[in-house]
């Protein structure tokens, strides 16, 4: 496990690709119970130990995760998400050329198929987008984006980007012809309000140019 901050009442953790968000009942580790293990022997709390899950990435999806250590703290923390003062930032490698924009779209999960529509009936997702670089990975012209997102829906990035024909490289599931799982999404910087010092809090963990310089293909 990555600790990258811990006080009190918040612990921010960086979260491995392959790693689940929270157990799903399967056998595959989760970071949430992780984090768990890691307070109780930390600290040698008897019984369980409160961790408040406040955001989530998909498994498949690596970076900065908070937890709440205290019911108040996840409270203000659920707050400030609804009222949009939680801030998250990733990087994306996705196919095509791209320039710079803002994404705004209405989103319905279906729940069967595990993955996210563009629907008249969904919930308004919203993100702005910059692209940072264009390579070319096994023949396939690719960009490199950074993604600020005003809001969390499921699979948000991977749904909106594929609906303007720009899938994450190798995410099959929304598009994209490469036969390689979407290895290349990253939420690498994390801005929140302290839940009880009222601090603005920022994290970040890597710039594109070291996330990204092992793939093949970039000069």
């Amino acid at each position: 496990m990555k600790i990258i901050y811990e006080d009190n009442h918040v612990i921010v953790v960086y979260k491995e690709r392959g790693i689940l968000a929270q157990a799903d009942g399967s056998d595959k580790l989760d970071i949430l119970n992780m984090t768990k293990s890691y307070l109780k022997e930390k600290y040698q709390k008897p019984g369980n130990v409160y961790l408040g899950l406040v955001h989530r990435l998909d498994i498949n999806t690596e970076g900065l995760m908070v937890f709440a250590k205290t019911s108040k703290a996840a409270k203000r923390l659920s707050e400030d998400i609804k009222l949009h003062n939680f801030n998250k930032f990733y990087l994306a490698l996705v196919e095509g050329k791209t320039s710079n924009g803002r994404l705004e779209n209405k989103l319905i999960k279906d729940e069967n198929k595990k993955k996210s529509f563009i629907s008249n009936e969904g919930k308004i997702a919203k993100l702005s987008y910059k692209t940072l670089k264009n390579i070319n990975i096994n023949n396939t012209l690719c960009s490199i984006v950074d993604i600020t997102l005003e809001t969390g829906r499921f699979h948000q990035i991977r749904c909106q980007f594929a609906n303007i024909g720009h899938p994450l490289y190798g995410d099959i599931k929304y598009g994209s012809k490469n036969n390689n799982r979407y290895a290349n999404l990253q939420a690498y910087k994390l801005e929140f309000i302290h839940p009880t010092t009222k601090e603005l809090l920022s994290f970040k963990v890597i710039d594109y140019n070291d996330y990204f310089k092992d793939l093949e293909g970039i000069i």
